[in-house]
This record gives structure tokens, sequence and C-alpha cells, in this order.
């Protein structure tokens, strides 16, 4: 199987989330008590207990959904080799939306799990500061060709934030700017849109400050050749090198995110088996308009993770059987 690695992005949290997997692993419940005492606040309680308006907060959010991520993969990683299978299967490529790039650089050995907790944490604290300088909104405009958008996006001001796929993409700027493009997208056959619940307008040039800032964050942080492949939300290319990953990084502040360019770079290289790692599934549901066909599994808890183990098992003896 050839298999990609795919990690959620900021709007995937929810209250509860990782709660199952403390109970199931003492690998998750060292990496949530680590967390709190690196970032300095009851991280672990804010993503058991909430309440939901500190976890939507982007300066916590942030760091939240990362260990998440990272915590899952470790579990996941860990339940495999437990079970003398010969451990995961290890992805050919490895992926993330927006934020989710920061645990798909985990899972390639890139940075550091410590490194990306605090990167993480310190890049929601840069973008909710670029919020509070700079305001701004985003919407989620459905049912309007890519074309079409880009050209009220440049009748209007808004900005081309995220493609997540065929039929959904994201704008964002000023909020007269956003209300005009809306009425405009209205207008030339969208199907709905929808204001999104954010602090401000992430992915556009509203964000410049909180580039900036990453930049010199960024600067004296250690990154190494990736072990795996990652791709990249801001080109939908390939990550080889150090200070090419560092540069896509601060790009991907106040830039596009590609995500329907990524997940078709990662087709177009044979994938059609995805693991999507942490919590929601949303990428799922992204993946599966992007094309139908391509499987994905969704692994966020114990449960998750023993039923793909069963599956992929039972796969190897039926494929030995057929052998």
């Amino acid at each position: 199987m050839k298999l990609g690695y795919i990690f959620p992005g900021q709007g995937s949290q929810y209250i509860g989330m990782g709660h199952d997997l403390y109970e199931h692993f003492d690998l998750a419940k060292e990496m949530f008590h680590e967390a709190n005492n690196m970032l300095g606040f009851d991280i672990m309680r804010l993503c058991f207990f909430g309440p939901i308006e500190e976890l939507t907060k982007t300066k916590n959010c942030q760091p939240a959904v990362f260990l998440v991520s990272v915590v899952t993969l470790r579990c996941l990683e860990e339940y495999f080799f437990t079970k003398e299978s010969g451990g995961l299967i290890k992805p050919a490529i490895t992926a993330g939306l927006s934020l989710g790039e920061y645990a798909s650089l985990v899972a390639a050995s890139s940075i550091s799990f410590e490194d990306g907790l605090l990167l993480t944490r310190r890049r929601g604290e840069f973008m909710e500061e670029a919020s509070k300088e700079n305001e701004g909104q985003m919407s989620a405009i459905i049912g309007l060709d890519r074309d079409i958008l880009e050209e009220i996006a440049g009748n209007t001001g808004a900005e081309i934030a995220n493609i997540n796929s065929p039929n959904q993409i994201v704008i964002a700027g000023s909020p007269g700017v956003i209300k005009k493009a809306e009425t405009m997208a209205l207008d030339r056959g969208a199907k709905r849109v929808m204001r999104l619940n954010v602090s401000g307008a992430f992915h556009s040039s509203l964000m410049e400050p909180a580039a900036r800032k990453l930049m010199l964050y960024l600067k004296d942080l250690t990154v190494l050749k990736p072990e795996i492949t990652v791709l990249s939300n801001v080109n939908a290319y390939y990550s080889f090198f150090p200070q090419e990953i560092k540069a896509n990084l601060i790009n991907q502040v106040n830039r596009t995110t590609l995500w329907l360019d990524c997940v078709k770079v990662m087709i177009d290289s044979g994938l059609t088996s995805f693991l999507e790692i942490g919590c929601g599934k949303r990428l799922k549901g992204l993946l599966r308009k992007i094309d139908p066909n391509l499987i994905v599994y969704n692994i966020e808890n114990y449960n998750d993770i023993e039923n793909l183990y069963q599956e992929l098992i039972l796969e190897e003896v039926n494929h030995g059987y057929a052998g």
C-alpha cells in the first residue's frame, strides 16, 4: 500500500480531543504533561474540558491541534510496534492543511515535537497580534469556480486564502471587502457563502506582521532534512532542505494554502490511501470531494488505531492467500 499521512489544521478542534488516547496510552499521558510543563499552562485540561471559547483562541488552538496530532501519531506508531507487526507502514508522503504542516514535519523527523509545540504557540500568538493590528475576516465560498472567484477577488480587494477542494474556496480580507466579495459571489452563482468564526484574515497580506515575527523566530530553530517526503501548502511542491522548509512556513502565514493542489500532487504520485491523523474528519470530506475513490482512515482515538490494525492485518492475510 502506498500511503500518505495527512494532518488537520485550525478549525478541527473540539472539547475532549485526545482524552481517549490519554486514557489508553501511558505515552499520551507523558506527552500531555510534558506539553503543560513546556507551555506553562494547562493545555491538557483545555483540550479535554475547554471551555470552547478559550480553546478556539488562535494562540491556544494552534498548539492544541498540533499536540493532539502528534500524540495520535506517536500512539499509533507505538501500538503497531507493540503488536510485533513490523511497525506501522511508512508513508510515501506526508502533508498537513495549513497548521497541520507542522505535525507533518514532525512525522518526517524534520522538526522535534518540543520545537513544534513552542513554534505553533508562538505562531498562534503572532497571528492573534496581527489580527488586532489589521482587522479582517474570512468566508468560505461554496460552488464557484476558481477562475471566477479570482476575478471577484481582483475586483473587490479580497484575497484567496485557502483552496480546499474544487467547490470550496476561502477568501480573506477586511470586513467591508469580504462583505462586498460575498455579495458578488452569490450574484455570480455561488451556492453558499459562509463567514468563518476566526479572529482574522489568515493566509492573506493582512498577516504580514505575523510572517515577519515568525521569520525572526525561525532563524535559530533546528530544522533537519525530512526523512519522509513533505509536501508544502504554499507551492504544492516537495520540501527537501531546511532553509526551504523555513521559507515555506513563513510564507504560509500570509499566502494562499493550496490544499487542493497538494492532494492532486499526492494522487499523481500514486497515492490512493491516507491516514488522517488527529482531531476531526474534515480532511476526509475534502479528499472525497476531490476524488471519491480515495481511501481515508480517520485516526483520532484508540478504537480507530485498533480497527486500522485489524483491517491492515486482515488485508495482509487475504493478500497472502491470494498470492
